[in-house]
């Protein structure tokens, strides 16, 4: 099973560290490590009603759909993060997660994606109110979460902005009690992919139990997956075009540049394809079997796709306090976390073509008198700068935040009440070392002799007291500290901190009883402030001097003031039907935009206490965020095709840049959901669901891929050519792909889900324990942007690309002292981009295996874990799957102990 002994010995030494942790704690007096004894007779307790809105009369089910995780789900796959969580059921994109943000600035961070439609897409919420970790949840302590809650249909009307996607809630369990301390390991079948952490929380009442005090922390390390190539298919696999007039692109592995080297290669002249040697000698450059563009199957080229990691590695610390107290019919509260996630890895080596002079002194007397003789006063070299270090990333992203805030009712509980105030700062610093200078460089290969025959820099001749030292680019290692010290040794660096306040306040309760029931309000207004200032830069950035990665200033904000009320009307109250209509409303006035109306109709029939028919209809807004309004320069690279003049299809490695746009006005959706809702009361423990929804988005905010605005720009679209700058022989160099608003976006699918939970007891009296199964699914025939179709399309370079299937089944099994999981995951296949004539663009589906189990002995609990359990590779891919599992097999041990 191990491909790797010290892998095995990594995770049972780490183990063995948890397991003896926990057991020097167990000699204490503990109470019953795990809830599950409780969960053996959880069908005695009383159910949790969800409804995702915010009328919380007893009994009301709003039109909306809404999909809970519990302890069972969060426990299922030793997931890192509750991000990565829901990222395992169907309904959502890996948009952002530490696997798919692996050669950006947004590095680990991990973001919700309903439907495919965006992070931003997606309102996510901590205990019913914004928080600024939403945009990355490795903030939140999972040993706090008592349940998520995700409404999965246009909901801005009633938790506003942002929430066209739907709404994820992460709910906390305010009423914990005791301390749990745990710790927990995983390591890949590999031997990488290390990782470990310790979490622990604790709760406790106070003053005759109208007090409550929790507090909640994590520490996590990860060491990432930095050699790509120790997986297949993900190492230098790109989309290649050979030549030939008749050629179509194919996906194909080692897949290198052809117009760089590691010592130097001639690209241009009578010595073109010749590549420098350590001493200053020429031999022939090793092509690849097939040369297209800037690219080469095979060779001795250097691939980008090599130097980035697999997965990022990564640091995070995060902790959560809440007190409460009781006065009257009224409950204080205030609360505060801190997180913090840091970083420093290889990033790429800086590589390009740049043009000597043909008198470089560096240049052998023999390759000079060659250029003599062809008249070529210059030499053009490509290469990579491997020899002298990798550029490196670093970064910080530091999370504070604080509320306050009174829950209430009165009129003997008839109204109930909240308000709310949270500050929040988002601080994130990030650099680059190990970078080049524009202008040093340049003036470091403009390299002359100087009257006494040493080798100089030209400025030399006219300031002896440059700093200039002289860079010999000609073979691997041979330039000298100085110059290397003088090109290379600088760093850019940026912080940036972003700050959030949000005030919100709500009524709710029921105005007055008509025939079928109470008539149900919520009323609220909320405001909040957002902002984003440029702490420091450094002076090359500001000045776009490094050669490639620039940071720039990124100061802008809003704010938003809001109203919002809805109603629940009961219409019929019999035995054969319950009927409710529904209705929201919400007016937004942004200082960017201007005001905007969102709002929600829906109905509701349970017929029979066995089936719930349910209909929504909902106009969501969402204005521009910070990040598409403002954000900083975002660099990636990447391939494109694209045909040349003779209609010859040519594959090239091009830059990506990123970026904010101020101009940007709102989007509106439109969404329609329609579903049934089957608990058949002869079959006890079953629920079945099936919902459609179709989501239509006007004027959507987005940025696209490279091969889109490269495919755009063929089909007539003049804006997107104007995104393209090209060489001075037409070939695509640079793509910028800065947030605009497209014309249209559509999608529309079916969710379904499954749950059946079944006591054993009611099998025979003999057994013991529950089995659960659950099962959820979501096919999507439609994902239409500007007109193209991309459901189906599963490659990792095309923008909103999304499988026409997605499942999860999972098994149960629990009793006082043993919980057993076993879960299938399905991802359906498609084409890679169905827009490319591709050789192999069909892509097959996967299924991937976990397993899991926890056991409980005594005073403590011991769990174990294996994702993808038979090792299923990906499909081949250019950059990074966001879709497919790119680690394989990987397992996770642990412990808890809880006094």
């Amino acid at each position: 099973m191990y491909k790797n002994e010290d892998g095995l010995r990594r995770l049972l030494m780490a183990g063995s560290a948890g397991a003896a942790l926990v057991l020097s704690l167990a000699s204490a007096p503990i109470a019953m490590a795990q809830d599950s004894a409780a969960a053996a007779d959880e069908e005695a307790a009383p159910a949790i009603v969800v409804t995702g809105s915010r009328i919380d009369r007893k009994g009301f089910e709003a039109p909306t759909p809404t999909t809970v995780i519990g302890e069972t789900e969060l426990r299922q796959g030793a997931r890192p993060s509750i991000a990565q969580v829901l990222n395992d059921l169907p309904q959502f994109r890996a948009t952002q997660s530490p696997a798919s943000t692996v050669a950006n600035t947004n590095s680990s961070s991990s973001a919700m994606d309903l439907r495919g439609l965006g992070v931003t897409r997606t309102l996510t919420l901590l205990n019913n109110r914004r928080f600024t970790g939403a945009t990355d949840l490795n903030t939140v302590p999972q040993g706090l979460v008592k349940r998520v809650e995700v409404v999965t249909g246009g909901a801005s009307a009633a938790w506003g902005s942002g929430a066209i996607g739907g709404v994820v809630n992460i709910i906390l369990d305010d009423e914990l009690e005791g301390l749990t301390i745990g710790a927990q390991n995983g390591v890949s079948s590999r031997g990488d992919g290390y990782r470990y952490g310790f979490d622990g929380t604790f709760g406790t009442k106070f003053a005759d139990g109208r007090g409550h005090f929790m507090i909640g922390a994590e520490y996590q390390k990860d060491e990432g997956i930095l050699d790509r190539n120790s997986r297949k298919n993900v190492g230098s696999a790109n989309i290649f075009t050979p030549a030939g007039t008749d050629a179509r692109p194919i996906l194909v592995r080692d897949v290198n540049a052809s117009n760089t080297s590691l010592g130097g290669l001639i690209t241009a002249g009578t010595l073109r394809g010749q590549t420098f040697n350590s001493d200053g000698t020429l031999r022939p450059f090793q092509y690849g079997s097939m040369v297209s563009g800037t690219t080469m199957v095979g060779g001795e080229g250097v691939a980008t796709n090599d130097e980035y990691s697999l997965t990022n590695p990564y640091q995070r610390v995060n902790s959560y306090a809440r007190a409460s107290f009781e006065v009257g019919d009224a409950t204080f509260w205030a609360d505060g976390s801190y997180s913090r996630i840091w970083a420093k890895y290889p990033f790429y080596a800086e590589s390009g073509t740049y043009t000597l002079s043909a008198s470089n002194p560096y240049l052998s007397d023999t390759i000079r008198s060659q250029l003599a003789a062809a008249g070529e006063t210059s030499v053009k070299v490509g290469r990579v700068f491997e020899d002298y270090g990798y550029r490196t990333f670093g970064y910080y992203r530091q999370n504070v935040e604080g509320s306050v805030g009174v829950d209430g009712s009165f009129a003997d509980g008839k109204w109930r009440y909240s308000a709310y105030y949270s500050h929040g700062e988002n601080r994130n610093m990030q650099s680059y070392d190990n970078q080049i200078t524009g202008a040093n460089l340049t003036s470091a290969l403009d390299a002359v002799r100087d009257a006494s025959g040493n080798i100089v820099c030209r400025v030399a001749l006219t300031d002896p007291t440059t700093a200039c030292r002289p860079l010999n680019i000609l073979g691997t290692g041979t330039a000298s500290q100085g110059a290397i010290d003088y090109v290379f040794g600088n760093t850019a660096r940026v912080v940036y901190t972003t700050k959030m306040d949000s005030a919100g306040a709500s009524l709710r309760g029921d105005l007055f009883e008509t025939w079928a029931g109470p008539v149900s309000v919520a009323v609220g207004a909320e405001a909040r402030w957002e902002e984003q200032v440029t702490n420091s830069l450094d002076a090359t950035s500001a000045a776009k001097g490094f050669s490639r990665f620039n940071f720039s200033p990124l100061n802008g904000g809003f704010n938003v003031q809001e109203g919002f009320g809805e109603v629940a009307i009961p219409l019929l109250d019999q035995p054969f039907s319950k009927l409710d209509v529904n209705g929201a409303a919400r007016y937004s006035r942004y200082s960017t935009s201007g005001g905007i109306w969102s709002w929600k109709l829906g109905l509701t029939d349970r017929i029979f206490d066995n089936l719930l028919i349910r209909v929504s209809r909902s106009r969501d807004i969402r204005s521009g965020s910070l990040a598409e309004l403002y954000t900083t320069t975002t660099t990636s690279f990447t391939t494109v095709v694209e045909a040349d003049e003779d209609n010859v299809q040519r594959t090239y490695s091009i830059t990506r840049f990123g970026g904010g746009n101020a101009n940007l006005k709102p989007e509106i959706g439109s969404t329609l959901t329609l579903g049934a809702v089957f608990t058949p009361t002869f079959l006890p423990g079953f629920n079945l669901s099936v919902d459609y929804y179709n989501i239509k988005l006007k004027d959507a905010i987005t940025s696209l891929g490279a091969q889109d605005v490269v495919s755009g720009c063929a089909g007539g679209n003049a804006n997107l050519c104007s995104q393209i700058v090209r060489d001075s022989a037409g070939a695509p160099t640079t793509i910028y792909t800065t947030y605009i608003n497209l014309a249209e976006y559509r999608t529309k699918g079916v969710d379904m889900e499954a749950s059946y939970t079944l006591p054993l007891s009611k099998v025979s009296g003999g057994l013991g324990g529950t089995m659960r199964f659950r099962g959820l699914a979501t096919y999507v025939p439609k994902v239409i942007i500007d007109g193209v179709n991309r459901a189906g399309d599963v490659g990792d370079n095309v923008s909103y690309g999304t499988p026409h299937w997605r499942a999860t089944g999972s098994v149960n099994y629990t009793n006082q002292d043993v919980s057993i999981d076993a879960r299938v995951r399905y991802v359906g296949g498609g084409k890679f981009n169905h827009q490319l004539d591709i050789v192999n663009n069909d892509i097959a589906s996967r299924v991937y295996v976990d397993l899991g189990g926890q056991v409980n002995i005594d005073k403590f609990t011991l769990f174990a874990n294996v994702n993808n359990l038979f090792d299923r590779d990906p499909p081949l891919t250019t950059y990074g799957a966001i879709h497919y599992d790119t680690i394989g097999r990987y397992m996770t041990v642990g412990a808890k102990v809880r006094f």
